[in-house]
């Protein structure tokens, strides 16, 4: 499994390295949404539909609605805000679904419900995608939302290990534990400040406000990641499921890759434009 893994990893990565830092916006842009795309196919089927054709065509009304939505924001940029408003709220009422879960499932076990929830996921993190990318030193925003989500799961990985006895939602993911979830929170402070020191060692100087901004995006981001783990553990596990899909060896899905940063990038794009943040 490890070596499964392994080879997997060193496939993927100088793959995602490339399209995410070195494609212009247009090719970017279907990047993206290949990535969303393959994660709708896996959406279907944690929503209950178990036939290719089904699964095939919710993947391409997913494409379709992130194509309908570039085609809006081209020529009415204001609507921004409403995108990446929406995105975050549906992170607000995923959290109230995780928390009450295993109750308030008749509320979202229906098929239509779950596939809407998937739009909710997939969209925004296109659309977020796409805010970051047109920002100025895009790269650098890219990375820290990355370095954010990373942190934050690294973080958790190793303190809860060592302090991992209270669960932090048992019901949904047993193995993620209130230790790591302040262990993950530390990292990303950690990770916020190594952030801001670089930015104004090499980027442009930074006040009191500018780092302030940096934290607070941080915390906020990493908060969010967490829920979008276990939203996502949580559909499976209503599913009866173990992974997404088996798209990548030993890794599960692709939205076993991107359920954290699903959550983490609109988010994060919101801080950046609510914040009015730039590193111009």
């Amino acid at each position: 499994m490890f070596k499964q893994r392994l080879l997997t990893a060193l496939v993927l990565a100088p793959i995602m390295v490339g399209g995410i830092f070195f494609l212009p916006l247009k090719p970017f842009a279907f990047f993206i949404a290949a990535i969303a795309t393959l994660g709708a196919w896996e959406w279907a089927n944690i929503s209950g539909f178990e036939r290719k054709w089904e699964r095939v065509g919710y993947a391409l009304m997913v494409f379709l609605c992130m194509y309908i939505s570039a085609r809006i924001l081209r020529v009415r940029e204001d609507l921004l805000i409403y995108w990446l408003a929406a995105g975050a709220l549906w992170w607000v009422a995923a959290f109230a679904l995780v928390r009450r879960y295993p109750g308030g499932t008749d509320i979202w076990q229906s098929r239509p419900i779950r596939a809407f929830l998937g739009l909710c996921v997939l969209v925004p993190m296109w659309v977020g995608f796409m805010h970051l990318k047109v920002q100025e030193h895009s790269s650098w925003l890219i990375i820290y939302v990355m370095l954010i989500v990373w942190g934050a799961d690294t973080g958790a990985y190793f303190a809860g290990r060592r302090w991992g006895n209270t669960k932090l939602a048992p019901h949904v993911s047993p193995g993620k534990s209130w230790a790591g979830f302040w262990g993950g929170l530390v990292t990303s402070v950690v990770v916020a400040l190594g952030f801001a020191y670089s930015l104004n060692l090499w980027v442009k100087p930074l006040d009191g406000r500018d780092v302030v901004i940096v934290l607070m995006i941080a915390l906020i981001t990493m908060v969010v990641s967490v829920l979008g783990d276990l939203v996502e553990s949580m559909m499976k596990r209503h599913r009866g499921i173990k992974d997404s899909s088996s798209l990548l060896p030993g890794h599960g899905g692709v939205l076993d890759r991107i359920d954290s940063m699903a959550a983490a990038v609109p988010v994060f794009a919101l801080c950046v434009y609510v914040f009015g943040w730039s590193l111009a």
